[in-house]
């Protein structure tokens, strides 16, 4: 089975001149203008250039098609910038861009606040061209700084708080990637959910050995039964997860099967006659397998 992937866009940015753009959608420029976001955007490129390519699709000789970047472009025009970094995709389909590419997460927006830094932008300067304070640029510049690379290509899809890795770098990397798999299970990647977790962490998986001071009236003993009983449900987590997808597969060709007996006439009538307390469960079953809900 070829189970080689391919790329959704070439793999280097091009500088494309503007006059070749053509939009994919016809926006109310003047509506637009008048916006924060567009403001945003504008001081953003004003100061510090375009960090996030466009994507665009070829469309002919010397012209794109501009699938995601419509409000970029505006700004870049009326700044009378010459042309754009774009990403050139292999498909013209916008919603794949608009929807589904979440280019605000929290550590890409780490790497381009560190990419316009490397540039010699101060932080002053970086924080008023995004408007926001100094403290929360150099609190995204150091974002990553004492977490593991496992940690960190696990994170790199998901918008989270800055006060996470805060709390993860208190602990070893082992701890922070098995912290981070919990969060994600659990759809619950907050400073509230890591700091309760650094709570049930054994010291010896803790930086400096010493879990720091948090005000809070649990008793000791309270503690020591939440990690007891962390430790038991991380266990049970990591079974359950092993298994899973066998359990699923089997689930689906039981469905199917119990469908094709349903099917039967034979069988619907037995059923029905014998057990007809049980035929609106097996029929619900058989439903759900038929309308693909079987794995959420």
């Amino acid at each position: 089975m070829n189970t080689r992937v391919e790329r959704g866009f070439e793999g280097i940015p091009v500088e494309v001149p503007i006059s070749q753009l053509m939009p994919s959608k016809n926006l109310d420029d003047v509506k637009i203008s008048g916006t924060k976001k567009f403001s945003k955007v504008l001081s953003s490129i004003r100061s510090v250039g375009v960090i996030e390519p466009l994507i665009v699709f070829p469309a002919g000789e010397n012209k794109f098609v501009l699938l995601d970047g419509h409000i970029r472009l505006m700004a870049a025009r009326q700044l009378e910038l010459a042309s754009l970094p774009c990403l050139v995709a292999k498909d013209d389909e916008s919603f794949t861009y608009n929807r589904r590419v979440n280019r605000l997460a929290t550590i890409q927006e780490h790497l381009m606040v560190k990419k316009a830094l490397q540039r010699g932008l101060s932080e002053e300067r970086l924080a008023e061209a995004l408007d926001v304070d100094v403290g929360s640029i150099h609190r995204k510049a150091r974002l990553l700084d004492g977490i593991c690379d496992e940690a960190v290509r696990l994170l790199k899809d998901y918008e989270f708080a800055y006060k996470v890795t805060e709390i993860l770098r208190l602990m070893k990397p082992s701890r922070q990637v098995e912290v981070v798999e919990l969060m994600i299970a659990a759809n619950q990647i907050t400073a509230a959910y890591c700091k309760a977790f650094l709570m049930a962490t054994p010291s010896e998986l803790l930086i400096d050995k010493k879990r720091p001071f948090v005000k809070t009236s649990s008793s000791a003993d309270s503690i020591m039964r939440l990690e007891r009983e962390l430790s038991n449900v991380t266990q049970r987590y990591k079974m359950i997860e092993q298994s899973y997808g066998q359990d699923a597969l089997t689930l689906v060709l039981l469905r199917g099967y119990m469908n094709k007996l349903l099917d039967n006439e034979v069988v619907f009538r037995f059923v029905f006659k014998k057990h007809p307390e049980l035929l609106g469960e097996l029929q619900t079953l058989a439903k759900n397998e038929n309308n693909g809900d079987v794995i959420a």
